[in-house]
Formats: structure tokens, C-alpha cells, sequence
């Protein structure tokens, strides 16, 4: 337990925003042996990468960052790039742990991309486009996760496995491998490849709502 105040705000809200600024602040420690350049340039391809993510995801009808015809090539093609930021992190630290880390997630990402992709590539023939926006009008009488419902469940499990959430936490095993990838870095570094790691996992359940849940639209066409 730490010493001091447990929590900060009400109920403990404020503390992951404590953390953060905490992390932000520590002075970064770079290993003597490591790839200095990329030691510090991977944590910024995963945020970054993350972040990109972002522009084909609709909020609304007409609400969104941009609405390319391509949307879900853009999603797939972005979302697969994130594993070199992982490999060259577990290269350039140049930490058997660290290495160790990154081949596991890599593998394990490029492993599931697979599954996500059947599932997308499903959706996309029974919609007939590649249009995030279109593919949420397309589900205006039943969203999409009832007919296609194994193919729903499929992805969801591949995005679990993508953003390494339990039970797909092996590339983070402690016990085997102390953090991980990351068990070199620290401050600055440390905390962009978590904003990293949960921008993804945002992104993923928005690309699940739009794809089999039906986006902002209403179960069966209910008024709301």
C-alpha cells in the first residue's frame, strides 16, 4: 500500500490523472547500452499510431474526423503498424526481459489481427461497403451482432487479445518477464505507451459499437 493519502478525489477518481502528472514530471532514465533513438522514438509510433486511429471513427451521422470510402482498410492497415513501436521498444533496450516481451506481443498481435480482419471482411460483405458510417445506416432495423453473432464474439476475443486485456495478458507476465516490453522505461516513456495501450482499447470498442452493435442507432429501429 502506498504511504500517505490512498485516493485522490472523490472515491479515488482523480488518481489515474494524478498518476499520470506524476509520471510525466519523473526524470526519464535512459539504459547505458540501449538504442538511445529508438529507445525514446517507439513509445511515440504506439501513441501516435493510437491517436490516428481516431480520424475514421464516426460520432454521429457527419460527426467525425473524416469519412474516407476505405474507413475499415484505414482501421486495419493502422491498427497492424502498432506492433513494430512494441518491437523496437523490447530491441533498443537491449533487456533479454524486455526482448522477450516484445516478441510475445508482437506475435500475439499479429496472431489475433487475423480473426479481427475475418470478422470485418464478414461485415463488410453482408453491408457491401467499407464505410464506417454506412455500415451504422446499414444496421437501421437490427444491428448486426444478432445474424452475425459468433463473428461478433470472434472479433471482440480478437480485441482482447490485441490490447492484451486478461486472459491475454501473457506478454506482460510479471512473474516470467517482470513488466514486459516496457520494463526499461520510465516516466515519459512509460506513460505514452500506456495512453498508448488504452486509446487502443478505445478505439477497438468503438470500431465493435459501430460494426455489430449499430453505432448511435437504436436496437431494431426503436425510437429513442
Amino acid at each position: 500500500r502506498r504511504k500517505g493519502p490512498n485516493v485522490i478525489g472523490y472515491l479515488g477518481l482523480l488518481q489515474p490523472l494524478a498518476d499520470g502528472l506524476k509520471l510525466f514530471v519523473r526524470e526519464t532514465v535512459l539504459p547505458t547500452n540501449a538504442n538511445i533513438v529508438l529507445f525514446v522514438f517507439a513509445p511515440l509510433i504506439t501513441f501516435i499510431l493510437s491517436l490516428i486511429s481516431w480520424a475514421v471513427i464516426p460520432f454521429s451521422f457527419g460527426k467525425g474526423i473524416a469519412d474516407p470510402q476505405l474507413g475499415v482498410l484505414y482501421f486495419l492497415a493502422v491498427s497492424s503498424l502498432g506492433v513494430y513501436g512494441v518491437l523496437i521498444s523490447g530491441w533498443s533496450s537491449n533487456s533479454k526481459y524486455a526482448f522477450l516481451g516484445a516478441l510475445r506481443s508482437a506475435a500475439q498481435m499479429v496472431s489475433y489481427e487475423i480473426s479481427m480482419g475475418i470478422g470485418l471482411i464478414n461485415v463488410c460483405l453482408c453491408v457491401g461497403t467499407l464505410n464506417l458510417t454506412e455500415i451504422v445506416i446499414a444496421q437501421l432495423d437490427i444491428w448486426l451482432v444478432f445474424p452475425l453473432f459468433p463473428v461478433g464474439i470472434m472479433f471482440f476475443i480478437g480485441c482482447l487479445a490485441e490490447t492484451n486485456r486478461h486472459p491475454f495478458d501473457l506478454p506482460e507476465a510479471e512473474a516470467e518477464l517482470v513488466s514486459g516490453y516496457n520494463v526499461e522505461y520510465s516516466a515519459m516513456g512509460f506513460a505514452l505507451f500506456f495512453l498508448g495501450e488504452y486509446a487502443n482499447m478505445l478505439v477497438m470498442g468503438g470500431v465493435t459499437s459501430i460494426c455489430f452493435l449499430g453505432g448511435w442507432l437504436s436496437p431494431f429501429g426503436i425510437g429513442i
